[in-house]
């Protein structure tokens, strides 16, 4: 059954890759598209989706700005590019000669919601790691509160900037919060110090990863091929990471990035994109990971890892080196 609109939408690209579109588009089990019509969510314009281009897409968003077109629900993706010197040149809105930056100002101040899709948007993320570009977030440059749009802001609905992070995000957090927002059941206090809606942004990438056991043992892969840990020695950032990536199903597989056999980078967090080391590498000092898990004393951390290494058993310190398991769990008769 789809429901009849009740909420107009309209998406802008600003200087982006168009991953998080890609990510969106993948919404399982129907895609983007219907999924928003089922929602009730009338797309006005999406630069992949919409038939209308040149002067009929200008003339969507010039509607939408003078406020001749209701707009209920903006979704910015990618960051903001203010270079050079504040003049925001660096992208203009083709067919305009104004830059994205002040179109993106004047929408937000008509929309009853900006939601920010992805790390670029919200936070400036990949542009960001090139000061030239002078590339911020909607609401925030990195984890500093201020980007295009002053902290104070907020949306003709009363509410901040709802950062959707994530490089790309997971399309169910967006489409669940879109979801959510046109049944009214999105309030300030469902945000988290970062913008980020809590009903996934309050579980971490670590949760339901299928390296778990490894970790609890602290039995570390080597190399990306094989099946332990790779918070040790690989850069996994999963104990760290806002995210519900690993609980949910996404492209048709079970979990995220750690589940397909690839370390977190922590794509929801600002500043991921430049980590301070290689992203594939644990920078350590005295042997002990910089990175700890979140709510974790240093003290207790090296406690736990050294009980935790020698009580591992040999089936899981053997399969944590291999890229299969080559030692089985072993049959335990029940009595």
């Amino acid at each position: 059954m789809i429901t009849p609109p009740t909420q107009t939408l309209l998406w802008l690209q600003a200087a982006s890759c168009g991953g998080c579109t890609m990510s969106a588009l993948g919404a399982e089990p129907e895609g983007l598209a219907e999924a928003l019509r089922r929602a009730g969510i009338e797309l006005l314009w999406h630069p992949s989706l919409s038939e209308e281009t040149g002067a009929e897409a200008l003339a969507i968003l010039e509607d939408c700005r003078a406020g001749r077109r209701r707009l209920d629900i903006l979704c910015i993706e990618g960051a903001i590019l203010q270079g050079p010197s504040g003049s925001g040149r660096f992208q203009i809105l083709s067919g305009t000669g104004q830059p994205m930056a002040r179109w993106v100002e004047a929408l937000a101040e008509r929309a009853g919601t900006v939601v920010a899709v992805g790390s670029c948007s919200a936070y400036g993320a990949m542009p960001s790691a090139n000061p030239l570009l002078e590339a911020v977030g909607l609401q925030f440059t990195g984890d500093d509160k201020g980007g295009l749009l002053p902290e104070g802001f907020r949306s003709r609905n009363g509410l901040p900037v709802i950062n959707i992070a994530g490089c790309a995000p997971h399309p169910g957090w967006l489409l669940e919060s879109l979801m959510a927002l046109t049944s009214g059941l999105i309030e300030a206090s469902g945000l988290d110090s970062l913008g980020r809606p809590r009903f996934w942004a309050n579980h971490l990438a670590h949760h339901g990863c299928a390296r778990n056991e490894y970790y609890e043992f602290k039995a570390s892969a080597a190399e990306h091929s094989q099946l332990g840990c790779l918070m040790e020695n690989l850069g996994c950032k999963a104990t760290q990471a806002p995210g519900d990536c690993n609980i949910r199903v996404w492209n048709g597989s079970s979990g995220g990035c750690t589940n397909a056999g690839y370390a977190c980078i922590g794509c929801t967090m600002p500043g991921f994109e430049s980590p301070g080391s290689a992203f594939l590498e644990t920078p350590k000092i005295a042997g002990i990971p910089v990175g700890l898990p979140v709510d974790m004393p240093k003290a207790w951390f090296v406690a736990l890892s050294a009980l935790s290494k020698s009580a591992t058993p040999d089936r899981v310190r053997r399969n944590s080196r291999e890229d299969r398991v080559v030692v089985p769990p072993r049959r335990r008769s029940p009595t």
